[in-house]
């Protein structure tokens, strides 16, 4: 059946193959209990109040998890006024959100351009059976059946690859947004407890 699709099946079968190796990388990095541990904000700020915590203690934190760099960023600069605390905080979160996003612009790219590899394969098959028929006429089938197969086969192999990209892409990008407006959470108690605290 790949044969049948023609050349064009191989940049097909490429991208099948690199959405599906960004899909399971982002399924594990998304891990809940990666990005966000249950509990590290009361952790912290338990160490924080019992005056345990030290340098090497953040940076352990921000090795951890994306919350853990968000968190590690505000006790820094923990003795520094409200406002520059909130600045380090929503510094940090935007790199941690660029990193969360990762190869989400090519699971996106994939989602687009697979329909469009697939078309490609349609006219090229076409174009293949106008040739025949130029050549053997109408008369005999066989000689159409090639062409009629490439534009199936990869018309049909660009629509999954595509479809799964998409669902996956959009999937992605709803999980991570609900991670951010988690984070944004923990980390606002985080400045509160530091600000109340002095």
């Amino acid at each position: 059946m790949v044969k049948s699709g023609g050349w064009l099946m191989i940049p097909i079968i490429l991208c099948s193959m690199a959405s599906l190796a960004i899909i399971a990388e982002r399924f594990w990095s998304l891990r809940m209990d990666k990005v966000l541990p249950k509990h590290l904000v009361a952790t912290v700020w338990n160490s924080v109040k019992n005056d345990t915590f030290q340098a090497s203690d953040i940076e352990l934190l921000s090795k951890k998890s994306a919350l853990g760099k968000i968190l590690s960023a505000g006790l820094i600069n923990r003795n520094q006024p409200r406002e520059r605390i909130k600045e380090s905080i929503e510094e940090r979160g935007r790199e941690v959100v660029h990193e969360l996003e990762r190869f989400l612009d090519i699971l996106g790219t994939i989602a687009s351009i697979s329909p469009l590899l697939g078309l490609l394969g349609t006219v090229v098959g076409m174009i293949a059976v106008f040739a025949t028929i130029t050549t053997h006429g109408v008369g005999d089938p066989g000689a159409l059946a090639g062409g009629i197969s490439q534009a199936m086969v990869t018309t049909a192999g660009g629509l999954s690859v595509a479809i799964v990209s998409l669902v996956f892409y959009r999937y992605f990008r709803r999980r991570i947004d609900t991670i951010v407006v988690e984070m944004e959470r923990e980390a606002i108690k985080m400045v509160d407890v530091l600000h109340n605290n002095r």
